[in-house]
């Protein structure tokens, strides 16, 4: 019904127009998705906080979390479940921008009770996993192309992140740099009205205490500059480290050879352990950011009397740091050992605590005096985009949440600094690294995004002539005459393959045959490496065509036969039909 409903109306609209009522339905669905997963969340963690205290439910949830993710995920998607923004690129990249179904709503389930009973994750990743499934599947449902799907599909990403964070600009962005490599002007109208729907929809469903945001009580100071760009560094240093220990956190507990319930367990048990004597960071952590944002951050539970023995002003310190140590351990436990959520909401936690600590310790000389929630708000810029790979986004989200662009030059400088240190040592981002190294999703290299699209398979030529190697010229003259190929694949007695032969390398054997007559065939055959079928893509084809002086590349199985051949004048037929189609939404279809 919804798919004859958006037909007629697409039969009566401009495909511009189509586009943005498309866009508007996904980010009005996104929005109310992201409304709902904040809503599930804020009410577990209020029910389990009201249960009676003799039961302790909240010192046990979130191996309730964890355990119901586990049995959610085994069972709805069989112990497979790829998870956050890392599904999205792929599905963009090798998917034809198509998403399950199931997408739409299982991450929604899963992250809820994995982060409202404890587990130490964000709810971004998923949001954007939700929005985008929803805008894949609207883009399914009206039979839009692979362009106007990719939109869609960067519309609800952008709907939820703009919905969670009331930041509508922040939301566009991220849309623009994490999701779309490639876009172009006309894509932000609908990215826009998105990014807008998303947003009414937070404030009309939202209580104002649900959304993130915070008021400045100092302006910027042009004398901290230097600070700023010593946190800049800092920053860097700590999204390194980050990266690295949740990805080996995550691995190790993932990795284990135990039941899916025996994980679960021991997960939900470490994360119990960690938050005894680290309560903040149980769950999102937005309560103690707001704390450390407006500076009211000013005591801690101290269970274990370790911290007693300082200066209260140095427990405070040394405690926030060895949080900034722990809580990318606590978020790979807790999504290695079957939890859902994402990494979005921990950096911009790790890199709150980071400036709180860093600006206390240089004020802690009483030579400065540095304005902390400035430090915090900053440095949660600086870890985001470390982490994420987003500086620009982080620069918006931050400036959008303090209502204001205050804070926008140290913003700059410590996101710049930050991303700057990070790339120069990864490339990738976390989420993405294994699955860009292999061409499973694009990266910012239009080039090889268009190549990655290339299907090897459909570009071979099955067809082929064929000589055996213990034959001589006069055999090959004779196929060459009974035949119009250009190119002839060498094979062995057991049809294995050994060479090729271009009939434009045969000129002067041809003109003068006398003396080649009985030469054998290896005397004209070029010993070119075959391709294998099984690891072939774009990307690795042209960059054979680009080092080897040929326009046939044969291609081989996994028993060395011969399977057909690839002409690189296809290829780049193939390759200037794709890049045709990257049209704007005002074109004509």
């Amino acid at each position: 019904m919804i798919r004859r409903l958006l037909l007629i109306i697409k039969s009566r609209l401009t495909k511009p127009q189509y586009v943005i009522l498309l866009s508007l339905i996904v980010g009005l669905v996104s929005g109310m998705a992201a409304v709902l997963l904040k809503i599930a969340v804020h009410n577990l963690q209020y029910l389990f906080k009201q249960k009676d205290a003799n039961l302790n439910w909240l010192s046990i949830s979130p191996i309730i979390g964890i355990l119901i993710s586990a049995i959610l995920i085994r069972y709805f998607f069989k112990s497979s479940l790829e998870k956050g923004i890392a599904m999205v690129l792929k599905a963009i990249a090798k998917g034809s921008s198509t998403i399950d179904k199931k997408h739409s709503f299982i991450h929604l389930l899963t992250s809820s009770v994995t982060v409202g009973l404890g587990g130490s994750a964000g709810l971004e990743a998923p949001i954007v996993a939700t929005g985008s499934a929803i805008g894949a599947n609207i883009g399914q449902a009206s039979r839009s192309n692979y362009e106007t799907k990719t939109l869609l599909i960067a519309c609800g990403a952008a709907a939820g992140i703009a919905a969670v964070f009331n930041a509508p600009i922040a939301g566009l962005i991220f849309a623009v740099e994490v999701l779309l490599t490639d876009t172009i002007v006309t894509h932000f109208i609908p990215l826009i009205i998105s990014s807008v729907a998303g947003v009414l929809v937070s404030k009309i469903f939202l209580h104002e205490a649900s959304l993130f945001n915070f008021v400045l009580k100092q302006n910027f100071d042009y004398r901290n500059t230097l600070f700023y760009v010593a946190l800049g560094v800092g920053c860097g240093i700590v999204s390194l480290y980050y990266a690295r220990i949740f990805k080996t956190t995550e691995h190790w507990i993932n990795g284990k050879k135990i039941s899916w319930i025996t994980k679960a367990i021991i997960g939900g048990l470490l994360l119990i352990s960690i938050y005894y004597v680290f309560p903040p960071l149980f769950g999102e952590g937005y309560g103690s950011i707001s704390k450390i944002a407006t500076s009211s951050f000013d005591t801690i539970i101290d269970r274990t009397h370790l911290f007693s023995y300082l200066p209260g002003e140095w427990s405070i310190i040394i405690f926030s740091l060895l949080i900034v140590l722990l809580k990318p351990i606590a978020a790979g436990i807790t999504i290695g050992s079957g939890g859902n959520g994402g990494n979005f909401a921990p950096s911009l936690f790790t890199g709150a605590f980071l400036g709180f600590a860093s600006s206390n310790l240089i004020n802690s000389s009483n030579w400065f005096k540095l304005p902390v929630g400035n430090f915090s708000l900053v440095a949660m810029a600086g870890v985001l985009s470390g982490v994420m790979y987003c500086p620009l986004t982080a620069i918006f989200l931050i400036a959008e949440i303090t209502n204001g662009y205050e804070l926008f030059i140290p913003l700059m400088i410590v996101s710049g600094i930050s991303f700057f240190i990070v790339k120069t040592y990864e490339p990738f981002s976390m989420d993405i690294k294994s699955l860009a190294k292999v061409g499973d999703v694009f990266t910012h290299e239009k080039e090889k995004n268009l190549l990655a699209q290339i299907n090897v398979r459909q570009l071979i030529q099955p067809e082929f002539v064929s000589i055996q190697e213990n034959q001589n010229f006069k055999d090959l003259l004779e196929l060459v005459r009974s035949t119009e190929t250009s190119l002839i694949i060498v094979l062995n007695k057991n049809n294995e393959y050994r060479g090729i032969i271009e009939l434009i390398n045969l000129k002067e054997a041809i003109l003068d045959p006398g003396n080649y007559i009985n030469r054998p065939i290896s005397t004209f055959m070029n010993r070119i490496s075959p391709i294998s079928i099984d690891t072939a893509d774009g990307l690795l084809v042209i960059d054979y065509f680009d080092r080897i002086e040929t326009w046939y590349l044969p291609v081989i199985d996994g028993e060395r036969t011969c399977i057909g051949y690839i002409s690189k004048a296809k290829l780049f037929s193939k390759y200037r039909e794709i890049l045709s189609t990257n049209k704007d939404i005002y074109d004509k279809a």
